[in-house]
């Protein structure tokens, strides 16, 4: 999926000091991803429920890092 970058506000974390980092925007029912490095390349797509879901996990520390 790509984008128009007017009418999309992408956001990435304030922790991230390079340009390799994760953007993400809200899109009606969806959730958009995508590189910052590649802007105007395609993003990712999930349903709200879906995106949801996996922050509940990741905040209940449902993944490990190793």
């Amino acid at each position: 999926m790509n984008e128009s970058s007017a009418a999309i506000s992408w956001r990435k974390s304030t922790r991230c000091s390079s340009g390799a980092c994760v953007e993400v925007a809200d899109a009606e029912d969806t959730v958009l991803m995508r590189d910052s490095k590649s802007p105007g390349g395609e993003s990712l797509a999930f349903p709200r429920s879906v995106w949801t879901s996996f922050m509940v996990d990741i905040k209940e520390g449902r993944f490990s890092a190793n």
